[in-house]
């Protein structure tokens, strides 16, 4: 009727379904569903990724204003995340992430003093450029292998530093990710604090139900080779068969 084949018209729902503007619910229908929320970057907690990567999938252009680099101690908080003594000096990286030209997260990154990061200018030149603490590990060799993520709820206000950075006005909510990045084994590498602005992240996770073991398959076939061994058994023990019964 509306000259759509019905592969399209199941990729159309799926995606749909997929974003949340509908749901399908077996033996009820398709309802509506809340309206998708534009975000510039969306999360999968299962997954490590650069969110430089998942802008250029979305076709954002980052940048980063308001970069300050240091090489000084850091709190004691932070030095008990990477395993180091409180007055160990650090490389910190403080920036306001942009994203398509608004401002969306307030970062600090703090470097293990046993990484050899590029020099000063070439690290804020590409900091600049919106590119991840992350990207310069990678970049520089270190076998990053995986991340601890602790999610927290904030509250932003526009009298806050943070809140003036990203542009806010009055109070709202806001994201925290804070993450530490191990190499190898359980090398601590780096850490992470990141601030986002409403709309400035969505965090997804997948989980799944733990399968129960296979139930075993009845049917009427079940007993069939039960049934073949008492057969045989059966021939076996009237001996071999009479021509009579032939």
């Amino acid at each position: 009727m509306l000259g759509v084949s019905r592969g399209t018209l199941r990729s159309a729902l799926q995606r749909l379904e997929d974003s949340g503007e509908i749901v399908r619910r077996q033996g009820s229908g398709t309802f509506v569903g809340r309206m998708a929320v534009p975000t510039a970057f969306g999360e999968r907690l299962e997954r490590l990724e650069p969110y430089s990567s998942v802008a250029a999938r979305r076709g954002l252009q980052l940048s980063a204003i308001d970069v300050r680099i240091e090489h000084q101690a850091v709190g004691a908080e932070v030095c008990e995340a990477l395993g180091l003594e409180p007055s160990e000096p650090c490389t910190s990286v403080w920036r306001t992430l942009v994203a398509g030209g608004s401002p969306v997260a307030v970062m600090y990154d703090v470097v293990h003093p046993s990484i050899a990061l590029p020099e000063l200018e070439d690290l804020r030149a590409e900091v600049e450029q919106g590119r991840m603490v992350l990207d310069v590990l990678i970049d520089i060799g270190v076998p990053v292998t995986y991340a601890r993520t602790r999610v927290m709820p904030a509250v932003l206000t526009a009298r806050e530093r943070a809140g003036k950075l990203l542009g806010v006005t009055g109070t709202t909510a806001g994201l925290e990710l804070e993450e530490l990045i191990f190499a190898g084994r359980d090398e601590r590498v780096a850490y992470s604090r990141d601030l986002f602005a409403p709309g400035g992240i969505e965090v997804m996770v997948m989980r799944s139900l733990d399968s129960p073991r296979p139930a075993r398959v009845s049917g009427r076939n079940s007993d069939a080779p039960s049934r073949a061994r008492s057969g045989a058994n059966g021939r076996g023990a009237r001996g071999p068969a009479r021509a009579s019964d032939r």
